[in-house]
């Protein structure tokens, strides 16, 4: 029996084993790296131990820091959560034979999959060989052979850009998984991503735990899943049901997997089996009842499962919420986390609100690992139910600090394609203009700077003439648009632009607009973040700092990271066009293309690979042709 378990990983998956632990009476160790040093898992564990490095993206991909860790500790058992080692055969073995109890399938069927490019072999289907792709062949997926996440895939178009996106794919690859090797499969426009979740003992016994539509992504990453995989033909569920079996029996597996499938006119095309736990796995727990952790810890020590699954019931929806900026290509976001509450299960009536997280109040949003702060679950009897409630959830949100992808979240939720369940992979290609729109509220600068002169007691009192109006700026995030709001005293009471000022204080204005009573709650933070109803504003100076603006053509990080290299013939005094690829740079382990703002001369250069940059920071002026009268 497990007495003690480490979680070889950090954030929200260690949070969420560590649940379980504490259910099942099981004492828990965590690792972390220095930047982890404080985080919200590290300080949910009963103990911690620090593993050593000084690239903190990469010290949760030492497997021997991890066995000596957990010797250390004097857990009996390993839990690899997802990502980093939790794919490697190596590290399981390396878990066995240090004595201790691997949560996973055994080495050899992780071998067997964990490596696509094997795993199609196995099922009988051929990788393109990159050599051999012709313009027929297009368009093509570039994709890792290791790990999953979206990192180190590439869609190809034209067959000139191959060469370079195999490259970039394999660097990506490399750094997030340690294992650099990519291949090139077809790519299916208009398919599904529909995936089956699979459990299975050590005596024979294997369950096909129903079905996930994983279909809205961006960036190859999943954003929105539920469970089952909703207007399937039930011919169709009996075949993938039966090609993930087939897929268990054939390696040998042991413990909980997944087997996923590009659907796409009736049809399933394999694409890979993930041995390990997934993310979206909680929509699957909703639908069947079933904690899944607590069945691979009971399925490693050795018990068997029943003859058949329980029944399903009702409509799961997940979404992952990240620190991340949709209308500028998704780009991370870091920054204190100021405050972060979403309607869940303790504060549900019904229990059917389920929030998974590693983060918390005053936590640091950092450039190292995946900038998810949290995964909202929603179950109901119905699918329109599981949409509504999660919508709503999402929209009533605290999540004060970094910019997130909420707002985003709550529109594809209650689009109307999603919600008649015609999306497909290429939902976010069609739609990401219209779900990015800014959409704000013209009363909410008002409400904070009312908020913001009572918390300073500057309101003074009504004079028989006429006092100066107030005036306050404020920028809306992330789109950078200003606000310039105005109010005065009255023998009336206050007076904002005609609005009716029926309550203001510090974290609450009350305002009458149009005969309606509106309710503004307003959160202000030191380093001048406000938010007003889920909207984020950062309160300006009364005049623009007009030594603020960079020169003209100057190009910015759009994101915190490290430049990793520069395009070919980009140096100081070369022509580039608008739009064309100057540098990249690496964020949380994926590396995002860095355009021209124009088209021009490339007067200023200042970066360099491997140079450390932040938000903002200058790297290159490109002065614009000057156009002919």
């Amino acid at each position: 029996m497990i007495t003690c378990l480490l979680v070889a990983n950090r954030g929200e998956i260690a949070c969420r084993v560590f649940r379980t632990c504490r259910d099942l009476g099981i004492a828990t160790v965590a690792v972390h790296s220095d930047a982890d040093a404080d985080a919200l898992h590290v300080r949910e564990a009963d103990t911690a131990v620090r593993l050593p490095g000084s690239a903190p993206a990469d010290t949760y991909l030492r497997g021997d820091l991890v066995v000596k860790a957990a010797q250390a500790a004097g857990a009996d058992a390993v839990h690899p959560g997802y990502g980093f080692l939790s794919e490697n055969a190596d590290f399981a073995r390396a878990v066995t034979d240090a004595g201790l109890l691997w949560i996973g399938p055994p080495p050899e069927a992780i071998e067997a999959m964990a490596s696509k490019t094997r795993a199609k072999e196995l099922m009988g289907i051929a990788p393109l060989a990159s050599a051999e792709v012709t313009e027929a062949d297009l368009p093509v997926l570039v994709k890792a052979a290791a790990g999953g996440g979206g990192r180190g895939m590439r869609v190809v178009r034209q067959l000139a850009e191959l060469v370079r996106e195999l490259a970039a794919a394999g660097a990506e690859a490399a750094s997030a998984f340690g294992d650099g090797e990519v291949f090139v499969e077809p790519y299916v426009e208009g398919g599904r991503h529909v995936e089956v979740q699979l459990l299975a003992d050590r005596h024979g016994t294997v369950w096909p735990l129903g079905t996930r539509d994983c279909s809205l992504q961006r960036r190859h990453q999943k954003v929105i899943e539920e469970a089952p995989a909703p207007g399937l033909d039930p011919a169709l569920v009996e075949s993938l049901y039966e090609q993930a079996v087939r897929a268990a029996r054939a390696t040998g597996y042991v413990g909980a997997g997944t087997v996923e499938f590009l659907v796409a006119d009736g049809r399933a095309q394999f694409l890979e089996m993930n041995t390990r736990l997934q993310v979206e796995h909680p929509v699957t727990e909703a639908v069947f009842g079933l904690d899944l952790v607590a069945l691979q810890l009971r399925v490693a020590e050795g018990s068997a499962l029943d003859p058949e699954p329980p029944a399903a019931r009702g409509h799961a929806v997940e979404a992952r919420l990240y620190a991340e900026d949709p209308a500028n290509g998704f780009a991370p976001q870091t920054g204190t986390l100021h405050r972060f509450r979403i309607p869940a299960r303790r504060e549900a009536a019904d229990g059917q609100l389920r929030v998974d997280t590693g983060c918390a109040d005053g936590d640091t949003i950092g450039v190292h690992y995946d900038p998810m702060l949290a995964k909202a679950v929603a179950h109901a009897p119905t699918r329109a139910e599981a949409l509504r409630r999660l919508a709503g959830a999402l929209e009533r949100a605290e999540v004060h600090g970094p910019v997130t992808n909420r707002d985003f979240l709550v529109r594809s939720l209650r689009h109307p394609e999603f919600a008649a369940a015609r999306m497909d992979t290429g939902f976010y290609d069609r739609h990401l203009e219209e779900l990015t729109e800014p959409e704000l509220d013209p009363y909410a600068p008002l409400a904070a700077a009312l908020a913001d002169a009572h918390g300073r007691s500057r309101f003074g009192g009504f004079r028989n003439l006429h006092s100066q109006d107030q005036v306050k700026r404020y920028r809306s995030e992330p789109d950078g648009a200003e606000h310039e709001v105005r109010y005065r005293h009255t023998r009336a009471g206050l007076d904002a632009d005609g609005v009716r000022v029926l309550q203001a204080a510090p974290t609450l204005v009350v305002l009458e607009v149009a005969g309606v009573r509106r309710q503004f709650r307003v959160a202000s933070y030191p380093d001048g973040a406000v938010h007003v109803n889920g909207a984020a504003y950062t309160a300006l100076s009364r005049f623009p700092d007009a030594t603020a603006d960079q020169a003209p053509g100057s190009l910015l990080a759009p994101m915190p990271g490290t430049v990793v290299r520069l395009a070919e013939g980009v140096t100081e005094g070369a022509t580039v066009q608008a739009g064309q690829p100057l540098l990249w740079l690496e964020a949380m382990k994926m590396e995002h293309r860095v355009t021209a703002p124009a088209s021009g001369t490339l007067t200023a250069l200042h970066a360099a690979p491997g140079r450390q940059v932040e938000v903002g920071a200058l790297l290159a002026v490109v002065v614009q042709e000057e156009k002919e009268s």
